[in-house]
């Protein structure tokens, strides 16, 4: 189970033109939204990353007001944890389930999985919060990841996981988020 102490969410790219050119890239706004919001509910910190800011452009703008952290981490490479300044932000965090979402799900997230799996985290991919250009590569991401060990997980499964009981006035102020 992911539980909010030692959970981290890796938004990873959601930027530019490329923001609204993946497949089904309104309801995947909707879900990264969404996925924010909780993480300021539940105070589970954001690392943000962007594939070069200066010519791919920046973060949507309506992500980018819901993320608790003040800026972004600009990257070259694909993998995000072949970042320093990534791999320095998740260290001092010091949380082992990492949880993914961002676009192209076969390329940067896909080769930030392999890396973080490789550094022994708990990789859990949120399906319904990345995408990419063709429908075909998002399906085949995902199966890459999880030959290499990724846990699947959907927005609405994970929200579940965080609150973990129902009932009381926290449990109405939950119900929030998912509507």
């Amino acid at each position: 189970m992911i539980n909010t102490e030692n959970a981290v969410v890796l938004l990873i790219d959601v930027q530019g033109k490329l923001a609204q050119k993946v497949t089904g890239s309104e309801a995947l706004h909707q879900k990264l939204a969404q996925l924010m919001r909780a993480c300021q509910y539940f105070d589970v910190p954001v690392v943000w990353v962007e594939q070069l800011p200066d010519k791919l452009g920046a973060t949507t703008e309506s992500l980018a007001e819901l993320i608790p952290t003040d800026t972004p981490i600009a990257k070259q490479t694909f993998s995000a944890y072949a970042n320093p300044d990534v791999k320095k932000r998740l260290d001092d965090l010091n949380r082992k389930q990492v949880i993914l979402c961002g676009i192209e799900t076969h390329i940067c997230v896909y080769q930030t999985a392999c890396d973080l799996l490789r550094a022994h985290y708990h990789v859990h991919l949120v399906t319904d919060a990345t995408s990419s250009c063709d429908a075909s590569h998002y399906h085949t991401g995902i199966a890459m990841m999880q030959q290499h060990g990724a846990w699947i997980t959907l927005v609405e499964a994970l929200l579940f996981e965080w609150q973990q009981a129902a009932g009381g006035s926290d449990f109405r102020s939950f119900l929030t988020l998912i509507k």
